[in-house]
């Protein structure tokens, strides 16, 4: 077999490539310029199944030393656009071949697509459906992994997703958060399935608010009609950070490494119940900062909407309330969401109010309708509403609420309390 690239031009047929591989015992390998191209593949699990559902292909390269050589070398050794497009064909060749020999006919290959035949556009990579026709293999069992530039042309982009939707594979936007990654390109795009940057988990590892932005970002995810997959798990904390986070698949060395022995690598598995159960027993541990919240402030809070009905002012009544070191404001609401009282601010917020956000200090006349405590309230009256954290138009702290709707002065009122959290 050849160990220099061969002439090649902008549109190589399928037979030019074909040459380049070479069947084993233990599977197939491919030469480039002197070098063995070997498939390894790495499980993506799904956590509520609790099983493998696909695979992540990666190329290893070794020299005729059978010394291994970084894919970053490899991918360097291309001169030209239509090497590097060789390069990616062949690997891509060499992935299907080997998944295809497995005893595997379920589950996902997730394949990548080099960003440079990307910016080729469409009509340079016509010959994968052609690929996926000669081995005979599913393209619908295909993942394409496409991974954002700066550079990427809208449209050649779209385009390049669309081309292989049309042939039945599914897309995958990877290392989302990462570089020039956006929600733009996620709405524009629509792939099935969006790659978390592990630099996300790295963060939400030692910093809760960076974690409470990985749960929010899966949930953006969710709603913009995409399966969510965290790579880069490499321990427990991790793995249960990705269960609490709700994203769907998970991915890293925690749950396995990268493989050359695809036999045994189809065949790991993971203790998905002992995290789980390790999970429910840690949430059921430690409660719910909000339920405490409710809990401790109930009977001030619930005497605060006593004195309410009694016929005291909302002043009278809810004095006692802001005396509280953590309480920062209480004040009144209609039933159609306008406040209709002046804040009652605590003396401990009036201390230590940050001046830049002074314009949003006056609430007079404000609608709140939209907050979801208040419409609570409404629709339960008489019970105790409390919120989970969340940022506080007025003042850009992160705080609880407690809402209950009323009776005062003949009409029904919501009475709302906000608690620092944080």
């Amino acid at each position: 077999m050849s160990t220099s690239v061969p002439q090649y031009n902008a549109e190589p047929e399928l037979e030019f490539l074909t040459p380049m591989l070479d069947r084993h015992p233990t599977g197939w390998t491919a030469s480039f310029q002197g070098l063995t191209l070997r498939t390894a593949l790495q499980p993506i699990f799904s956590i509520s199944h609790k099983r493998i559902v696909g695979y992540e292909a990666l190329i290893r390269a070794f020299d005729t030393d059978n010394a291994s050589v970084l894919p970053i070398h490899l991918f360097q050794l291309p001169s030209s656009d239509p090497e590097n497009v060789l390069l990616d064909r062949l690997c891509r060749y060499l992935h299907i071949q080997n998944f295809a020999a497995l005893k595997d006919d379920i589950n996902w290959l997730f394949l990548n697509v080099s960003p440079r035949v990307v910016a080729t556009g469409t009509h340079h990579d016509s010959f994968f459906g052609q690929l996926l026709n000669r081995i005979g293999f599913p393209s619908h069992r295909i993942v394409v992994e496409i991974v954002e530039q700066p550079t990427d042309d809208a449209e050649q982009l779209r385009d390049t997703v669309n081309y292989y939707k049309q042939l039945g594979c599914l897309t995958a936007i990877d290392d989302f958060g990462a570089g020039h990654s956006n929600f733009e390109r996620i709405w524009n795009l629509a792939p099935d399935i969006v790659k978390l940057d592990r630099q996300i988990l790295t963060r939400a590892t030692d910093d809760k608010r960076a974690r409470q932005i990985l749960n929010g970002i899966v949930s953006l995810l969710h709603q913009s009609g995409c399966l969510v997959l965290l790579e880069g798990v490499e321990t427990r904390d991790q793995a249960m950070i990705a269960i609490d986070g709700g994203v769907d698949f998970v991915q890293g060395f925690f749950f396995k490494r990268p493989g050359l022995e695809l036999d045994e690598v189809i065949r790991s598995a993971t203790d998905f119940d002992a995290l789980l159960t390790d999970y429910k027993r840690n949430s059921q541990d430690a409660l719910d900062p909000t339920h405490e919240i409710g809990l401790f402030f109930e009977k001030r809070f619930t005497t605060a909407a006593d004195a309410l009905r009694a016929g005291k002012s909302f002043r009278e009544a809810c004095q006692p309330l802001t005396a509280h070191h953590t309480v920062s404001r209480c004040y009144l609401i209609d039933e159609r969401g306008v406040q209709i009282a002046d804040t009652l601010n605590s003396d401990r917020l009036i201390e230590c109010f940050d001046p830049r956000f002074r314009p949003l200090e006056n609430t007079a006349n404000a609608d709140w309708f939209r907050q979801h405590y208040l419409r609570q309230a409404l629709g339960h009256p008489e019970q105790l509403q409390v919120t989970r954290p969340y940022l506080s138009v007025t003042g850009a702290y992160m705080c609880v609420t407690l809402s209950q709707a009323v009776r005062h002065g003949g009409e029904l009122k919501v009475l709302c309390c906000d608690i620092l959290a944080g």
